[in-house]
């Protein structure tokens, strides 16, 4: 798990307000003397959101939990309706900080701005039952729905001065409820982050990404005159987990997964959830009770490596569910790999086995996506690629950093040079991406 994840549970979250209004009350207390760090957004962001499991959720959410984590502070949250309300109270002192706002260019010299921490490419979402719209101008008269007080709300105002025509709804729901309104053909159009687009592909089969409107960034806003310790603390703290990769890992936590499946393997894949994972299920639990390891994970690494055919078998001798070679089977303890509840178990006592061999310095979620590496190359390669990443000033204890090395073990001046030789090293990264892949699918549509 990376720093940013295991520190959330070290902060508490109070004092949710969901207003439309502006909040009353004084000026917050200066950052020095302080025990609770206040912070204002607005509903229904791209990257500050409810998730599937109702917890809140997001790149931004992440970032400001490690940042009040890393300075020993409470987080308070004023939660409102419209950017203008929230700018305005954030000009007034009300909140230490903003995140999540688009700011019109107009009030920049109002605010101070934080450091650049994502970039974000918004597009037009249409259903894929309907003709793909090719310009703003087919908007024009069609049921287009954002969510209210978002950058996409921002972005299709500034068009409508050149297009005064162009009519949209403004509604408190999220982007991803819209998606799932736009799969069922209750609305036109929406306006999405493409990576939101590109997940809700993997659940809503119907939407579609079309022309891209704009690119906007992610950085905190802090009021005018901020104290020089609060921008000093939050640069230092954003230098910082650029260096270490904490960065790198949210953004992979919340990408990663979402550019390895095509629409034909998303619909196979649920289908054989339907058809073929209920008699598997009861292996899946045994499997996870035994080792820990989620079952759904487990059951996603059974779908990439046999599409959960017993019988499978490949050119290079491994076989079963798991597709295990029999020297791993009888480490594992048993004989018959075409057994499913055997060879899952045994899978699964494998992958856990890997995870332990994996340094101490291997946190979680980069320990499960080594291990699953090393299910389809052996560990020797991620023994290699570890090396390699040390060669190249890379840590060797990040997925992110890792991936990047594997390949390279496919190439023949590398190697020679390490120590277990020549490797698929890119198959070991496809099959992790995959399973990562099937596994939020199976997280989102099994309990």
């Amino acid at each position: 798990m990376c720093t940013a994840i295991k520190r959330l549970a070290a902060v508490t979250i109070y004092g949710i307000l969901l207003s439309g209004c502006i909040p009353t009350g004084k000026p917050v207390s200066p950052f020095a003397m302080t025990n609770e760090l206040v912070v204002i957004t607005v509903a229904h962001t791209d990257n500050f959101y409810i998730d599937s499991e109702g917890h809140y959720s997001g790149i931004t959410y992440d970032l400001v939990n490690e940042f009040a984590a890393e300075i020993g502070l409470e987080i308070r949250f004023i939660i409102m309706l419209e950017v203008e309300s929230a700018l305005a109270a954030l000009h007034r002192h009300q909140a230490h900080l903003a995140i999540g706002l688009d700011i019109p260019e107009h009030q920049t010299s109002r605010f101070i701005l934080g450091p650049v921490y994502l970039h974000t490419h918004h597009q037009i979402a249409f259903n894929a039952s309907r003709s793909e719209p090719k310009d703003i101008q087919q908007l024009v008269g069609k049921h287009v729905k954002v969510p209210a007080g978002s950058t996409h709300e921002n972005q299709l105002q500034r068009m409508k001065t050149e297009i005064p025509d162009l009519t949209w709804s403004a509604v408190p729901q999220s982007s991803e409820t819209l998606l799932a309104k736009l799969d069922k053909g209750k609305i036109d159009y929406t306006v999405a982050d493409s990576l939101h687009i590109k997940k809700a592909n993997h659940f809503y089969p119907k939407v579609r990404g079309a022309f891209e409107l704009d690119v906007s960034v992610s950085r905190w806003i802090f009021p005018k005159y901020t104290e020089k310790l609060l921008i000093d603390r939050v640069s230092e703290f954003f230098e910082r987990i650029e260096q270490e990769g904490v960065l790198g890992q949210l953004l992979d936590s919340y990408n990663g997964p979402y550019h390895q499946l095509s629409p034909g393997d998303i619909y196979f894949f649920k289908n054989k959830i339907h058809s073929r994972l209920p008699e598997l299920k009861p292996y899946f639990f045994q499997a996870a009770r035994i080792t820990g390891i989620d079952w759904r994970l487990l059951a996603a690494l059974a779908y990439q490596e046999s599409h959960w055919n017993p019988k499978a078998k490949s050119p290079t001798g491994v076989s079963g569910i798991m597709m295990l070679t029999r020297e791993t089977a009888r480490r594992m303890g048993i004989k018959n790999l075409t057994d499913s509840r055997l060879n899952i178990l045994a899978g699964a006592r494998y992958l856990k086995l890997l995870k332990e061999k994996l340094p101490e310095s291997v946190s979680e979620p980069d320990r499960t996506w080594m291990a699953l590496a090393a299910y389809n190359q052996g560990y020797g390669r991620i023994i290699d690629a570890r090396a390699l990443a040390k060669r190249f000033n890379l840590n060797p204890d990040l997925w992110i950093d890792l991936k990047k090395m594997l390949p390279l073990l496919n190439k023949q001046h590398y190697a020679e040079e390490i120590k277990y030789g020549h490797a698929r090293g890119d198959e070991a990264v496809t099959l992790t991406n995959s399973v990562r892949a099937y596994y939020e699918i199976l997280k989102r549509v099994t309990p």
